[in-house]
């Protein structure tokens, strides 16, 4: 991608572009996707309630795990842009762990 290579109009250095994809590797390793997440919903419904206590019950059956609704229900229960809403979502998702132990830790966001 054009964004991973150049930065403020110069070329990054071959090894920044390497630790930069170690980097965005291993974030992916460590943090929670949302297939992942649709997966294992009942168990991160809790704490996405805790998050975004403005959700209806309607909405999270609506939402069930699934990225876009949650974002669509952040923007139209909240008033937030898109992007704004997206951000949340992404901060939450990140903030779930693999163990279940530390799945609580993402309603504190």
């Amino acid at each position: 991608m054009a964004g991973d290579t150049v930065v403020g109009g110069r070329e990054r250095s071959p090894v920044v572009k390497v630790l930069l994809e170690e980097w965005k590797s291993d974030r992916k390793d460590k943090d929670m996707n949302w297939d992942q997440i649709e997966g294992k919903w009942k168990q991160f419904t809790g704490s996405a309630r805790e998050r975004w206590g403005k959700l209806t019950d309607d909405d999270w059956q609506t939402i069930a795990g699934k990225k876009e609704q949650l974002v669509g229900r952040i923007q139209e229960r909240y008033g937030v842009a898109r992007a704004e809403a997206e951000k949340q979502a992404d901060e939450w998702s990140h903030a779930l762990k693999q163990s279940p132990s530390d799945s609580h830790l993402a309603g504190r966001l």
